[in-house]
């Protein structure tokens, strides 16, 4: 029987990071996968994958926190009212709840909030939430999709709410064995900002990411397989094919502990002991091109996927606006109409702060607070800016001084300008241009 080389061992051991039996092996989730075929992430696979990488939280907690962190304020003419309702929300930890209603729509699919309200008489969950009897609202609670067994769906394609959701079944822990109710979908918020034709469950963000994650996965490890042996030793004897696998095993132990920790190595005449160091050519781009492939399928810039500070950006980084942009479209089209349907449910409330008042009897408005602010050296920068501006339109008697206090000072500050619309940054943009030709006129 033959000799057993070095690489004949190293066979027979299972070191490769992929979940198969070696790369290109039987279970080897990237080789084996197909472009048209769906994959299905069930719950607990999605739960240790949030759990187990900082990156994956990253991606699910960010834009939650970033759609919640500065909140709202309500615009109404009666300012009392207007702060008495958002003191309200306040002590129902709103924002927390609908913080964690973004975040379960992004991990799980489906994000709710349970609406726990006092009504006059008697009402089941079952029931439709009648404004005319409501009291107040007590609680708000923000939970996922693993609470919720199925949808009662309106079928009736005659029906005006054809295709929405009539009930929610909704399971509940009880002492001896888990107890499952019927809820009325006016007695909860319901967030759902992707969904596939045809499926009544939101599709969890991790689904489509999941070959992409494998890969970053196997990045990480990989990147630290290179540190690890950055730097290794190579040891030449005569003796090593001499050797059984045990005696192998424990003088490979032995020296690899005695080269890592010594600076001195006692060989024979016929050893040698050289030193190698891993070549890593090339390796930049590839992780490169993992983190440009990880950073378009979340639509998260990597600055944000290692968490830079919230809400603060510089000029130049115009990925941050795209994606607080992006944040925003999220505010209006889906966040906006749950705080409107609870405010709405506070003004009806008889025992609260708007004291039954019907909604649709006033103007008001839920305006979101500005998202992101410039740094100190970007802010500095467009101060200098807007003061050379108006230094030149001075010289050249475009405007008075009087004018520049009023615009500058007696106004709102220049802090409050620079949370500007595309509109308005485009108007700033020409003006600087102008003052710029008029400045080289004036010199000519």
């Amino acid at each position: 029987m033959a000799k057993k080389t070095t690489l004949d061992r190293a066979k027979e051991y299972k070191n490769d990071f992929m979940a198969g039996g070696g790369k290109a092996g039987q279970r080897d989730p990237l080789t084996k996968q197909k472009p048209s075929g769906r994959r299905y992430v069930s719950p607990e696979e999605i739960t240790r994958m949030y759990s187990n990488n900082q990156i994956v939280q990253n991606i699910i907690d960010i834009p939650a926190e970033d759609a919640t962190r500065e909140w709202i304020t309500l615009e109404m003419k009666d300012e009392r009212l207007a702060r008495g309702l958002e003191q309200k929300l306040q002590k129902l930890n709103a924002q927390e709840a609908f913080e964690k209603m973004v975040g379960f729509d992004r991990l799980r699919g489906d994000g709710f909030v349970s609406i726990g309200s006092a009504e006059t008489g008697r009402w089941d969950l079952q029931d439709p939430l009648n404004v005319n009897k409501l009291r107040k609202i007590d609680y708000l609670h923000g939970f996922s999709s693993n609470k919720i067994t199925k949808f009662e769906v309106i079928d009736d394609p005659f029906s005006p709410n054809y295709g929405d959701v009539e009930f929610y079944q909704v399971n509940s822990s009880g002492m001896l064995a888990e107890m499952s109710r019927y809820v009325h979908r006016s007695r909860l918020l319901h967030l759902q900002t992707k969904k596939l034709e045809d499926d009544h469950w939101g599709q969890p963000m991790l689904e489509p990411m999941w070959d992409i994650l494998t890969v970053f996965d196997t990045a990480v490890w990989s990147v630290g397989q290179i540190l690890y042996d950055y730097t290794f030793k190579v040891f030449s004897s005569d003796q090593a094919e001499e050797l059984s696998r045990e005696e192998l095993r424990e003088t490979q132990m032995l020296t690899d502990y005695m080269f890592r920790t010594e600076a001195l190595a006692l060989i024979g005449q016929n050893e040698t002991l050289s030193k190698e160091t891993t070549q890593v050519q090339g390796i930049e781009q590839l992780l490169t091109f993992v983190w440009e492939l990880l950073s378009g399928s979340a639509r998260m810039p990597k600055s944000h996927l290692l968490g830079q500070q919230a809400g603060t950006i510089s000029g130049a980084q115009y990925d941050s606006l795209n994606y607080y942009a992006r944040i925003a479209g999220i505010q209006e089209n889906f966040i906006r109409p749950k705080i409107e349907y609870l405010v709405r449910l506070l003004l009806w409330a008889s025992d609260e702060a708007g004291g039954q008042i019907d909604p649709d009897s006033f103007e008001w408005n839920v305006k979101f607070n500005p998202l992101w602010k410039l740094d100190d050296q970007t802010d500095a920068d467009i101060r200098k800016k807007v003061a050379e501006t108006d230094a030149i339109y001075l010289k050249n008697m475009v405007i008075t001084s009087d004018e520049v206090r009023e615009k500058r000072f007696d106004s709102e500050s220049l802090m409050g300008e620079l949370d500007y619309s595309e509109e308005e940054a485009a108007e700033v943009n020409e003006m600087i241009q102008q003052a710029q030709e008029a400045n080289g006129n004036a010199g000519s």
